[in-house]
C-alpha cells in the first residue's frame, strides 16, 4: 500500500524478552538497515495492531504466540520518508536459539548491552519502560537526515531526549 510522503504509517514493534534479554534483529534492510531492533511490521488492511504483531513475529520468528502485551505507542517525524505511528507490543518468550529469519540476523541482547550495539535512539527507553512495566505514549522528531531532535513521553510530559 503507498503512503502519500509525510503522512504516518501504522506499524506494530513486538519486544520478545526473556527476563531482561531481548530477542533483537539486525535489519538486513532500510527503515534502520544494519541496527538492531524488535521484529514487526506495518498493519495490513482491516487488520488490528494485535492482530499484525502476532502476524509479524510468526512471520519473523517462526513463533506462534497466543498473545501478546500492549506497552504503548510511538510517533516517529521526519521531513524525510520516515513517519510511523507504532503499536509496541511485548511477550516474554522462553531462552530459544534465534529462528532463521529472512528480514535479518536474531540474536538475544542483554539490556544492559544495548547501549554497546547500533540500534534506532529511541529503542533504549522502550525496553527501559517494558522492563519497568509501564505504559508509554512517545513522540520523537527527527531532521532530515534520521538524527533524532527531541524525544518526549506524553503521558508524564517528560523531554527524554535531549536529556
Amino acid at each position: 500500500m503507498k503512503v502519500a510522503p509525510g503522512l504516518k504509517r501504522v506499524a506494530c514493534m513486538n519486544v520478545l524478552r526473556h527476563g531482561s534479554n531481548f530477542l533483537l534483529l539486525k535489519r538486513f534492510k532500510e527503515p534502520n538497515k544494519g541496527l538492531y531492533t524488535p521484529v514487526g511490521g506495518k498493519l495490513e488492511p482491516y487488520e488490528n495492531p494485535l492482530q499484525a504483531a502476532l502476524r509479524e513475529t510468526w512471520e519473523e520468528t517462526g513463533l506462534q504466540l497466543e498473545s501478546m502485551t500492549f506497552g504503548g505507542l510511538i510517533t516517529e517525524t521526519a521531513p524525510a520518508n520516515y513517519n510511523w505511528i507504532c503499536y509496541v507490543y511485548q511477550a516474554e518468550i522462553e531462552n530459544i536459539p534465534p529462528p532463521i529469519c529472512d528480514e535479518g540476523i536474531l540474536e538475544w541482547v542483554a539490556f544492559e548491552d544495548i547501549p554497546s550495539i547500533p540500534t534506532p535512539p529511541t529503542d533504549w527507553h522502550i525496553y527501559d519502560y517494558l522492563l519497568k512495566g509501564q505504559k508509554f505514549v512517545l513522540s520523537a522528531d527527527f531532521d532530515a537526515e534520521l538524527r533524532l531532535l527531541h524525544m518526549r513521553e506524553e503521558l508524564e510530559n517528560k523531554i527524554l531526549f535531549p536529556a
